[in-house]
């Protein structure tokens, strides 16, 4: 009677993509199955071909993919069984949404742009004739106040241009959810999450998961959310599957080299306790009696075994230079939206999205920016490079105020100050290789004379995140989320700029590139002394990376202090709960959280309303918190 139920069997999938390059197998192979009510994790670096195989299972492959052999078998709720790749396109329309349903990695690229949010969560339930539309709306509210955003009336309003990453990345769950599918794939679900609310959506995914019998796929890099929420973990390897098993076997026992490396460099919130400097993160070798070579002299291979080879940083990151003036000085930066209404369309509210804040970045610092989803981290970074109007006191770049500068002058304050975005396919040319997308900047300050004269420039920089040269002649569409990121750093990375706005850069990252590329930043810090804003909410990177901590909480700086100071000694409550939700890879540590159910507060206030600065007192040598 206990005997499990499978709802989906894949077998030896294999699929190939055709480019002008020729043929490239995406899968090779691939093999497992989940059963009803189960949650499968499948895990592995960026472009090992998670992505392809959940797009393989909802029929949504591009045109150059084309799958030569296997099958993909689907039982629906009555016990139908569906032979996917067999199945007409109308056939499979019907599964989608209803019996089916798919949270994308990119909700930027997944959402309607034309459309408001209201209609997208709607959309579903009214096109499989599920719901009449007051109800559909009725369905929409709850779902959107089940994945904790604010303003409910107003975000069922909104295009999904005017949300945050993070709370796109939330529409884009609940529009998942809507149909209550037998089946949800999680393509990177949490990636744009902050942790508060990454563990609000685990549990509701959870809660949903066990109330009505819904199997989730659930694709991630995110060894500790793994261990929070999965029953058995597929591991992933160049389009192959390497070791499958339960989530405490996986994680207690695990047999094949790149599984234990993956599980070696999983960062761990409190590996730096202690310690006032940030420290690179060990870099791991899959392959037994490999080699990797250290830069500067920082790393030292440990005497490994048979085990996956580590190599451990032994120097602090001492690059910060405190006796100088800072580089970077911001005081009293707002930024606020307005929200029309009425037949004349006039201004009748506003979205408080940064309220005076301050903080300063010294030359060779990193100055971690955490919070959750919406609250004005990436608005910040974005309002200091004019992508978005604002209002401060001062801004003041190496002592000069640039706040006063007309937009010709301040292009040249573009070339010291690059940015990082959060999207990388948003950001990136679709129309534009990838080479030249990273050899523009060097064109349009004229820094190169061709695009000839910057490839040697383009190849160093591809290879110094990871990427073969070749990759310069490809288009964006062609690389994984991961990958995109990586080139989007190549990007920033160009111009050697004095300060990096990054917005999430090792978000969508796997571990063992995010370790590679928060070395790669360390690298360039060590070597250029240039300054980092690390806008993120990965609290164990941030460990790792960050000089100082700022915690934003709705539009404000709410704590602000050294790293160690802030980690080992959180003062507002705020800070505490961010801490509190880290998920902890370990299964045998899986825990009931429980949450603050008030309602979330909202950053719309009529128009001319002014916030009053908050104040703060000091906790410790140069820790502020507010009062």
């Amino acid at each position: 009677m206990n005997e499990p139920v499978p709802i989906l069997q894949i077998n030896d999938l294999s699929v190939t993509f055709s480019g002008r390059q020729g043929k490239t197998q995406a899968l090779k192979g691939v093999s497992f199955s989940i059963n009803k009510g189960e949650v499968v994790a499948v895990v592995g670096e960026s472009g090992s071909g998670k992505s392809v195989t959940s797009l393989s299972v909802m029929g949504l492959l591009p045109d150059s993919a084309h799958i030569d052999a296997g099958s993909i078998d689907f039982f629906g709720r009555n016990g139908a069984r569906h032979t996917l790749n067999s199945l007409s396109a109308e056939a499979r329309r019907k599964l989608r949404g209803q019996e089916m349903s798919m949270i994308f990695q990119e909700p930027m690229t997944s959402l309607n742009p034309v459309l408001r949010v209201g209609d997208q969560l709607t959309e579903g339930l009214l096109d499989h004739g599920m719901a009449t539309k007051a109800n559909a709306l009725i369905k929409a509210r709850e779902l959107l106040i089940q994945v904790r955003i604010p303003d409910v009336e107003r975000i069922l309003k909104c295009y999904p241009h005017e949300l945050s990453g993070g709370m796109r990345q939330r529409v884009m769950i609940a529009q998942a959810l809507a149909c209550d599918p037998a089946l949800l794939i999680a393509d990177e679900p949490t990636t744009a999450l902050d942790v508060t609310v990454q563990a609000r959506i685990l549990q509701i995914l959870r809660d949903l998961q066990k109330g009505t019998d819904m199997s989730v796929l659930f694709i991630t890099h995110d060894m500790g959310v793994v261990a929070e929420i999965a029953d058995r973990v597929v591991v992933m390897y160049q389009g192959k599957v390497v070791e499958q098993g339960s989530v405490t076997d996986i994680f207690a026992h695990a047999q094949h080299p790149y599984t234990r490396a993956l599980l070696a460099a999983v960062p761990k919130l409190g590996d730096m306790q202690g310690l006032k400097w940030p420290r690179r993160f060990p870099l791991l070798s899959t392959q037994a009696g490999a080699a990797m070579t250290p830069k500067n002299g920082a790393e030292k291979q440990s005497v490994a075994g048979d085990k996956a080879h580590i190599l451990l940083p032994d120097d602090d990151q001492k690059t910060a230079n405190y006796d100088a003036p800072p580089l970077l000085d911001v005081r009293g930066l707002r930024v606020c939206y307005p929200i029309r209404s009425g037949v004349l369309s006039r201004i009748t509210k506003e979205v408080h999205a940064v309220e005076q804040i301050d903080f300063s970045i010294w030359p060779g610092e990193t100055l971690a920016l955490v919070g959750e989803s919406g609250c004005g981290k990436s608005t910040t970074g974005r309002a200091i490079l004019r992508l978005v109007g604002s209002e401060s006191e001062s801004i003041h770049l190496k002592g000069k105020e640039i706040t006063l500068m007309r937009d010709t002058p301040f292009q040249g304050v573009r070339r010291q100050i690059q940015m990082v975005f959060q999207d990388p396919y948003a950001s990136l040319n679709p129309r534009l290789t990838v080479g030249f997308s990273i050899a523009e900047p060097l064109l349009l300050h004229g820094l190169k004379k061709s695009l000839a004269d910057a490839t040697p420039t383009v190849n160093q920089l591809l290879k110094s995140v990871g990427l073969d040269p070749s990759f310069a002649r490809r288009y964006p569409h062609e690389f994984s989320g991961g990958q995109r990121q990586r080139i989007a750093i190549a990007r920033a990375m160009a111009l050697q700029p004095q300060v990096i706005i990054a917005d999430e850069a090792v978000s969508a990252l796997d571990v063992s590139v995010q370790a590679q590329v928060v070395n790669l930043m360390m690298d360039l810090q060590r070597d250029t002394g240039v300054a980092w804003l690390f806008i993120s909410h990965d609290m164990a990177v941030v460990e790792r990376i960050a000089n100082r901590v700022a915690v934003m909480y709705s539009g404000q700086i709410v704590e602000i202090g050294p790293r160690d100071s802030v980690f080992s000694n959180p003062q507002h409550p705020y800070t505490r709960r961010l801490l509190s939700s880290v998920p902890v890879a370990d299964p045998a540590r899986r825990v009931l959280r429980n949450f603050d159910d008030a309602e979330v507060k909202s950053p719309v206030h009529p128009v001319g309303v002014q916030i009053e600065k908050i104040k703060y007192s000091q906790v410790a040598p140069h820790h502020w918190v507010s009062v």
